[in-house]
Parts: structure tokens; C-alpha cells; sequence
């Protein structure tokens, strides 16, 4: 029945990028019509997401393809509320049950992952003032699946599916006595962001992360990598492991935390890539000062009286020109006043 319904979805989808002439528009039609006629439950909504692929359809230039995806969607909108209407009424939890065995394949235990599936209804009113010349008042409000809606009002209903995986509640062994204990170290480490957390949002959105899993997931693929942390690869371990746990580097938690840095992108991070954005400035100011030093040591060069130094005003000075940015970029200028060793750059 699934792939019954994504081979119409695909074929309304493909017949309406082509929809120029009226016989690809009549096609796009007669497959939204299959659609229509099909027994569709909330189930089958769920797990095809067909309403999510056909919404650019209802902003199609065509007239036709726009109001009949338009009202098949709606139709769906409506039967998927009453549908839950009438679990919630009979007892009926919108939840699944699956067992699946943890990422490490050394142990035997497996682990009971639920899914539960909320909705989150918006509805948007439209209300006619009688006065004359005047325009439509627009107010949102969000509602509850529960709450009983008027007949006399226009009213577009918009249904969100949120899936949320509960949060494990004790760390996942794999009879590894360094592996475990690079797992902790990694979960005490990513724990910290939950405090760190200022902003009401990222606050919220870090409590919904479970840090057990990622630190699950990113000691899993470490260990792929690299094997284990007593071996050739043990700076790589302590160099992740040090700036998750650096105090003045919070962002980088947050990051690898929430997902925005992917375990397979960290472990192909280099340690200036994952100092915080003070060391890194650091870093940037002892290359420089490198560079300096490096000039001061080489042989006497010619100087100029093209530049003036800002600390005894003297113009007896030697330069030099590197290409530290990007090839369009112009060069780098390095400056040094032959009378008192000031030096300085310029773009």
C-alpha cells in the first residue's frame, strides 16, 4: 500500500514540473485523483510523508493541480484529526515499538527504542467585519487537538508530526574497559552544556538531545577510525577529548552536542579547527609574530623612505610582501623600522 501511494505521489510530482501542455496537467490530475480514491489512513500519512511531498503542488501556476492538491491535503488534515480523536477516545496511544542493538556489535544487550508521535495543530481564522470598505482580520491562535471548531468559520488547518526518542538512562557498555571508559569521559563532558545554556531556545533544544547517545555515537566511529586509544592513534583521542572538556571552548560542546559538527566531520577535525575562537585568535597572533621574527633574523636588506614609522618617525625602513589570503585578495605589506625595530602590516 506504501509504495502504492509514493508511485502516485511521484507521478503527480513529476507530471506537474512538466504541466505546460494540458495533456502532462490532465496526468498530474488523474494521479491526485488515485490518490483521492485510495484508502488512506493515518498510519499510511505518517509513514509515507506523501502530504509533505505534495505541498509545493498547492502553489502550482496551474489552477487545477493547486485547488485539487489544495483540498486533498486538507482532506487528509482532517481526517488525521478525527482519526486521533477517536484513538484518544477508545485508549488508543499513537506509539511504536521497535528493538534495535546498540552500535557496538561485541555486546549481547539490546536496547527498546519507542517512538512516540505528537500533533500539533495551528489554525488560522478568518473573520468578516460588517462595516463597510473595511478588510479581513487575521488573528493565529494554536489549539489542541480536543478543542471543537466552528462551522461558520473559514478555517485552514496546518498539522506538524513531532518524533521524539526517549533519553537512555544509563550509559551503553561494550565489555570494553577503554572504550567504556572513553564513553564516559565523552557523555561527563557533552553534560555540561545543559548548564551552560543561556538562551531560553537553545536551553530547550539541548534538554531534548540525550548526550548518552552521541556520546555513544561519536566513541563508535572514533574507534572504526582509529581502533583503540592505547594504540599509534592516542593523540587523536586526548585531542577531542581535551577541547569537548576545555572550559573556554562551549560552543564546540554545544555544536557536537546538538549535531550542527557530525561525529563523522569531528574525527576528521584538526586541533586548530576545534580550539575556540579565543585560542584560535592566539594562534593567528603567534604565526604572525613568527613571521616577524623570522624576517629579523634573515640578512641585511635594502632599505626605503616609503613608510614612516609611527613610533620614532624615522622613514629608514625595510619591507616585505606574502599573499596570505585568497588568490583575488591583494598581498600582505610586513613593515620594519630599521632605527628602533618597530614593525607592522598593512593590506
Amino acid at each position: 500500500m506504501e509504495r502504492k501511494v509514493m508511485e502516485y505521489c511521484d507521478a503527480a510530482k513529476r507530471a506537474a514540473e512538466a504541466a505546460e501542455e494540458e495533456v502532462e496537467e490532465r496526468r498530474c490530475i488523474d494521479a491526485l485523483n488515485h490518490l483521492k480514491n485510495m484508502s488512506i489512513t493515518s498510519h499510511l500519512l505518517v509513514s509515507t510523508k506523501v502530504a509533505r511531498h505534495l505541498r509545493p503542488l498547492t502553489k502550482h501556476p496551474r489552477n487545477r493541480i493547486k485547488d485539487f492538491a489544495s483540498n486533498l491535503i486538507l482532506s487528509w488534515k482532517r481526517m488525521f484529526i478525527d482519526q486521533t480523536k477517536r484513538d484518544e477516545r477508545n485508549g488508543i496511544c499513537n506509539s511504536s515499538v521497535e528493538v534495535v542493538e546498540p552500535p557496538n556489535r561485541e555486546t549481547t544487550t539490546k536496547i527498546k527504542k519507542v517512538q512516540t508521535t505528537s500533533l500539533e495543530i495551528k489554525v488560522r481564522k478568518t473573520d468578516q467585519i460588517s462595516s463597510p470598505g473595511s478588510k479581513k482580520a487575521m488573528r493565529s491562535e494554536t489549539v489542541v487537538a480536543e478543542e471543537k471548531i466552528s462551522s461558520t468559520e473559514n478555517v485552514i488547518v496546518e498539522t506538524t508530526t513531532v518524533v521524539a526518542a526517549p533519553k537512555l538512562d544509563s550509559m551503553i557498555k561494550c565489555n570494553d574497559g577503554l572504550r567504556d571508559a572513553i564513553r564516559e569521559k565523552l557523555y561527563e563532558a557533552l553534560s555540561k552544556v545543559a548548564s551552560e545554556a543561556d538562551d531560553e531556545e537553545i536551553r530547550h533544544e539541548v534538554n531534548a538531545t540525550d548526550p548518552i547517545r552521541v556520546a555513544v555515537s561519536v566513541e563508535s566511529l572514533m574507534f572504526e577510525n582509529w581502533g583503540k586509544s592505547n594504540g599509534t592513534q592516542k593523540t587523536k583521542y586526548r585531542s577531542i577529548l581535551f577541547n569537548l572538556k576545555d572550559p573556554k571552548n562551549p560552543d564546540f560542546r554545544r555544536k557536537v552536542l546538538l549535531g550542527h559538527v557530525k561525529p563523522e566531520t569531528l574525527v576528521n577535525m584538526s586541533a586548530e579547527e576545534m580550539a575556540s575562537e579565543e585560542r584560535q585568535r592566539q594562534n593567528q597572533q603567534i604565526k604572525e609574530k613568527a613571521l616577524f621574527d623570522c624576517e629579523l633574523g634573515s640578512a641585511p636588506k635594502a632599505t626605503t623612505d616609503q613608510f614612516k614609522c609611527s613610533r620614532c618617525g624615522q622613514r629608514k625602513t625595510t619591507y616585505y610582501q606574502m599573499q596570505t589570503r585568497s588568490a583575488d585578495e591583494p598581498m600582505t605589506t610586513y613593515v620594519t623600522c630599521v632605527n628602533c625595530n618597530n614593525h607592522w602590516k598593512f593590506c
